[in-house]
């Protein structure tokens, strides 16, 4: 009788152990991709959303996030299923032109962004008096020794430390002492004010939470960690966890500068102005908080965006891209990675250069140039002979095409206003 009682709750115990260990061997791409969203480019649009707007815009921030689990776990899922990068794909489908189109865009794309991580890394130092031309070489060197030096397993743990960070900006948040029920409204109440400024932040904030090197990254990302389709089930909590995540670190960026620096007429510029600016509203810890989680996003993403290049690179090359090949069996893979970080650490250290266009500049470059590589990813979806089995449903596919039709409309907004300012 005693074995009878006692096996099931030691079956389901065990069930539940092996479910954890297998969750433990899938989690990295979904979390690592989503988090590393929130850079400081990010946390600037985010920072400037809350001064501007208040709790006004929070709903684009909602439709950002729902938008960024959709095409993460699309990209996640075409990875897993294809076991190619998206550039290879995109060549593969749709032809050498497209693909070349593609990685020249993105390229351009991440070297902008690498920029503004080496920025926000700038900005974050400063504010504890550490000059640019100490803080941004040591952080070069750090993540490039971590990525090629680390091998797979050791670049992955790292990063997920790092992502433990962003609890700096819930509790900056929390101190900051919010209007909670107008930040509940904001959220999912739709409302935008009829101006240039307004558009170009909506879309910024689009563009900076469904960015296009995220969505490269962790597709190959997904192919680096050797991930079948038996696991997609888990991979896909990954997906929704690290999108969910990004969305609520972003939420509460919003709600400090709302509750402070919008309250009090404040206008800011960069995130560097918000963790200055919260110190008198919010308190030193506040302001602290909100600078060391600067410095984390940024040291976060300035080792992704290169890897996402160097990824897309070797794969539209058909080269080896790997984290666990040595420089001998992936020199292309490497030198990428080396040339897009050397080329963010120059720009962001040569004189005079103001690094707050370079920062809201290259979201609004991310929002333009995800209009293709949706599109593409959504034809890939319903390609049979790529995804056979896994392939999207009509609905599923609808849902996309309506994602990329209001990020149209967004940027379509933007030009108008822009031609009418």
């Amino acid at each position: 009788m005693s074995a009878t009682t006692t096996t099931p709750p030691t079956r389901r115990r065990t069930r539940a152990r092996i479910t954890l260990a297998a969750l433990a061997a899938v989690v990295g791409p979904g979390l690592i991709a989503g988090l590393s969203d929130d850079d400081p480019a990010g946390i600037t649009t985010y920072s400037v959303l809350g001064s501007s707007y208040g709790y006004r815009l929070l709903w684009v921030l909602t439709v950002s996030t729902v938008a960024l689990i959709l095409f993460q776990d699309l990209g996640a899922r075409i990875g897993v299923v294809t076991g190619q990068g998206l550039a290879g794909l995109i060549r593969q489908r749709y032809g050498a032109r497209a693909g070349v189109l593609s990685i020249a865009a993105l390229g351009l794309a991440n070297v902008g962004t690498t920029t503004a991580e080496f920025a926000g890394i700038a900005a974050g130092f400063q504010i504890f008096h550490v000059s640019r031309y100490v803080s941004v070489p040591i952080a070069a060197v750090l993540v490039s020794v971590l990525v090629l030096r680390g091998g797979f397993r050791g670049v992955e743990r790292v990063l997920l430390v790092l992502s433990a960070v962003f609890i700096a900006y819930i509790a900056a948040g929390i101190l900051a002492k919010p209007d909670w029920g107008a930040a509940l409204a904001g959220t999912v109440t739709p409302s935008l004010p009829t101006s240039r400024d307004a558009v170009l932040i909506a879309t910024a904030t689009l563009g900076t939470t469904l960015a296009p090197w995220g969505l490269a990254f962790i597709q190959s990302y997904a192919v680096d960690k050797r991930l079948t389709p038996r696991e997609l089930g888990l991979l896909r909590w990954d997906v929704i966890t690290g999108a969910v995540l990004t969305g609520v670190i972003g939420f509460f960026v919003v709600i400090a500068c709302a509750a402070t620096l919008h309250v009090h007429g404040l206008s800011i510029t960069n995130a560097s102005d918000a963790a200055a600016a919260l110190e008198p509203l919010a308190g030193r810890l506040a302001s602290q908080l909100f600078a060391g989680g600067l410095i984390g996003a940024a040291l976060l993403a300035a080792s992704i965006l290169p890897l996402s290049t160097a990824y897309s690179v070797c794969d539209f090359a058909g080269r080896p891209a790997a984290l666990d090949d040595s420089f001998t069996e992936a020199p292309l893979f490497y030198g990428t990675f080396a040339l897009v970080t050397l080329t963010g650490l120059v720009l962001v250290l040569l004189p005079g250069v103001s690094l707050v266009p370079v920062l809201v500049g290259s979201q609004v470059l991310n929002a333009v140039l995800l209009l293709p590589l949706l599109g593409y990813m959504s034809g890939i979806a319903r390609d049979r002979r790529l995804m056979a089995e896994f392939t999207a449903p009509r609905a599923v596919a609808a849902v996309y095409w309506v994602t990329v039709a209001l990020i149209t409309v967004c940027i379509l907004a933007l030009g108008y206003f822009t031609i009418r300012h």
